[in-house]
């Protein structure tokens, strides 16, 4: 066949034979892609909520609102064309900053809302929060929080965060008719979520006294605890890095976890790689997976 000919059908590449490896990462960026669109979405709604809230709050006077409701569009638009997904994944935030920006989200919604939004701030030193668990637990919150918004009878919310070394866990509990259920869709949605990140969501409604959603987010990858032949020979360092490059951190992520140089990093991970016979991160990650 020339170099003009166009490819016989039979000579087409099918994805049956592609590499593993290439299948799962495409499957990986497939999923985080469709994973971010749903916390802008979140993010975003809970912006045009506060934006509606205060245009209709008779608290505010027309260029007061005008005023407000032009900055938080800022703000969204800033955020938006600013979103890193690659480094807010592999950083970490400690959980009383990481609530914070949960309060700074909804903080217009809760002052120009019919909402009353009651927040228990998680402990001060608690361990802090991997980046993608502090991301999911504010899209949780925030979903929830809207999705009351609608409820009929629901006049006051509290939301409480709390660590207890290995879970973030979160409650949401509020004054309506004690009717929430995991079949609602709202709940679903949050639930869905939640389980994605191996975590659990435990719904619970007393009637005439509201109902509360609980969620117990792990703050380790389940790959992080895997262990591995004793032939491969590994190190302690060796087999910490191992277990992070499992997890799908990235070499910043690692050297910042593991307090060490990413040109320290790089060294182990390449170590790893001749040690073990692998020609790639994501074939060494699924030797322990």
């Amino acid at each position: 066949m020339t170099g003009t000919e166009i490819p016989h059908s039979n000579d087409v590449v099918r994805p049956a034979a592609l590499p593993v490896e290439y299948l799962r990462e495409l499957r990986a960026g497939s999923a985080e892609r469709a994973r971010l669109l749903a916390d802008l979405t979140d993010e975003h709604s809970t912006t045009l909520e506060s934006m509606l809230a205060v245009l209709r709050s008779r608290d505010a006077s027309d260029v007061g609102a005008r005023r407000i409701a032009t900055d938080l569009a800022a703000a969204a638009l800033v955020r938006l064309r600013a979103v890193s997904d690659q480094d807010r994944l592999m950083s970490e935030e400690p959980v009383a900053s990481a609530f914070e920006r949960l309060r700074d989200d909804l903080r217009p919604l809760v002052r120009f809302g019919d909402l009353d939004v009651q927040f228990i701030e998680p402990p001060v030193n608690g361990r802090a929060l991997p980046g993608d668990v502090a991301q999911a637990a504010r899209a949780i919150v925030r979903g929830a929080v809207l999705a009351l918004v609608e409820r009929i009878g629901v006049t006051r919310v509290r939301v409480q965060w709390d660590c207890d070394g290995n879970n973030l866990l979160i409650g949401i509990r509020d004054d309506g008719p004690g009717d929430l259920t995991s079949e609602i869709p709202s709940v679903r949605q949050r639930a869905a979520r939640v389980v994605a990140l191996n975590g659990s969501l435990l719904v619970d409604g007393t009637p005439g006294w509201g109902s509360e959603m609980s969620v117990t987010l792990p703050l380790d990858a389940p790959g992080s605890s895997a262990t591995v032949p004793a032939e491969w020979g590994l190190s302690p360092r060796e087999q910490g890095v191992l277990a992070l490059v499992a997890s799908g951190a990235r070499n910043r992520a690692i050297a910042e976890k593991l307090s060490i140089s990413e040109n320290t990093v790089k060294f182990h991970v390449a170590n790893l790689l001749r040690k073990v016979g692998a020609s790639t991160r994501a074939e060494l990650a699924s030797l322990v997976r």
